[in-house]
């Protein structure tokens, strides 16, 4: 059985951690341990129909943000890491600078203390020298950095195939491959008239 830390900050794009907790759900060797800040809460019933307690009803436990005595705030509680979906700049600068005053932070602080993934959907756009000094420390530190941006070479038919692509590419650098995800097999010649430039 995998434990995986899932954690919604106040950025916008909460959908991400709520479509990871849906797929996390159905993985029978998967156990999720859910923190969401209170700005998180805010965005859920700002930018979607969920009401907390759906969202919470996905995770197979729920931990108080405010609760920094909670087993996921010590690296003897064993998980196989940790992703923040959607991460804002806030939560990344107090994992930058281990400012451990909340259990996200301190949960993302013993993932990466104990070398273990830690997954951060950083959602900010645009980005000034701050913001970059702060991704960059985080990089430093051993953190991936997984900024939710839209690919498209898979021909994305609707939003849901935006962020389903997003959150593969996050659990597979949990080592949690999802069943089915497709993988890039190289571009395929086009068949009919005209060519593909580079």
């Amino acid at each position: 059985m995998k434990r995986l830390v899932v954690a919604i900050t106040g950025a916008t794009g909460v959908i991400y951690g709520i479509r990871l907790l849906e797929r996390l759900r159905g993985l029978p060797a998967v156990e999720t341990h859910l923190v969401v800040s209170a700005p998180g809460k805010r965005t859920i019933l700002e930018e979607t129909d969920y009401a907390l307690r759906d969202v919470e009803a996905l995770a197979h436990h729920v931990h108080d943000n405010r609760d920094i005595g909670a087993s996921l705030a010590s690296g003897t509680f064993r998980t196989a890491g940790m992703v923040i979906a959607p991460c804002s700049i806030k939560t990344a600068s107090a994992v930058a600078y281990c400012r451990s005053d909340s259990l996200i932070a301190r949960a993302a602080d013993v993932t990466l203390k104990e070398g273990r993934p830690l997954v951060m959907l950083v959602r900010e756009t645009p980005l000034h020298a701050g913001h970059l000094r702060c991704l960059l420390a985080l990089v430093e530190m051993g953190a991936v950095l997984l900024p939710p941006m839209p690919a498209f070479y898979h021909r994305p038919k609707d939003l849901e195939d935006v962020i389903a692509h997003t959150l593969t590419r996050a659990l597979d650098r949990l080592g949690v491959p999802l069943p089915g995800a497709p993988e890039w097999q190289g571009t395929q010649p086009r068949t009919g008239s005209g060519t593909v430039d580079a």
